[in-house]
C-alpha cells in the first residue's frame, strides 16, 4: 500500500499508519475460524483499522488473527502501535490467499467502498495466521496533481 501511495502521489512521505479503536471487538464467525483452521476455543485477536497515507484513508480493514502463531514481540506491536499488520508479521514470510474480491461494497464495508477483499494470510506450512476483510476507499483512485 505504501508503494501505491507513493506512485499515486497521495502523500509525501508515503507512510502507512493503522488507526484503530483498541476497545472495539467483533467475534469471528465459524467460517472465519474454519478458514484459519482453528477450533471454537482457540483464542483469536481482533483489530479493526483504517489505513491512512498522510491525511487520506485508503482502507478500512477488519482483521482476526491467531496470536499463538505470532511472536510475543509481534503481538505487542499489534496491541500497542499503529503499524499495519502486514508490516509487523512480514518476517514470518506469509503468503496471501484471496478468498473473495468484488468491485464495490461488501456487506461488512462502509459506504464509499470501491473494492472489497477477503483473504487469509498463511505461514509456509499452510497454517492461517490472519483472516482479513478489506474495504478500499475512493481515495485510492485519486491522483494528486503535481
Amino acid at each position: 500500500m505504501q508503494q501505491w501511495c507513493t506512485a499515486r502521489g497521495i502523500a509525501a512521505p508515503a507512510e502507512i499508519v493503522a488507526e484503530s479503536d483498541r476497545s472495539e471487538r467483533e467475534e469471528a464467525s465459524p467460517a472465519i475460524r474454519a478458514a484459519l483452521g482453528i477450533g471454537a476455543e482457540e483464542p483469536l485477536a481482533y483489530r479493526h483499522v483504517r489505513l491512512r497515507c498522510g491525511g487520506t484513508i485508503l482502507s478500512d480493514a477488519k482483521n482476526w488473527y491467531v496470536p499463538a502463531r505470532l511472536t510475543p514481540a509481534m503481538n505487542t506491536a499489534l496491541e500497542t502501535t499503529r503499524t499495519p499488520f502486514g508490516t509487523v508479521v512480514r518476517p514470518l514470510g506469509f503468503t496471501r490467499e484471496r478468498l473473495e474480491s468484488r468491485r464495490g461494497r461488501a456487506a461488512e464495508c462502509p459506504a464509499g467502498t470501491v473494492l472489497s477483499h477477503k483473504a487469509v494470510l498463511r505461514l509456509a506450512d499452510g497454517r492461517g495466521i490472519s483472516f482479513v476483510a478489506e474495504c478500499y476507499t475512493r481515495a485510492n483512485l485519486a491522483r494528486k496533481a503535481g
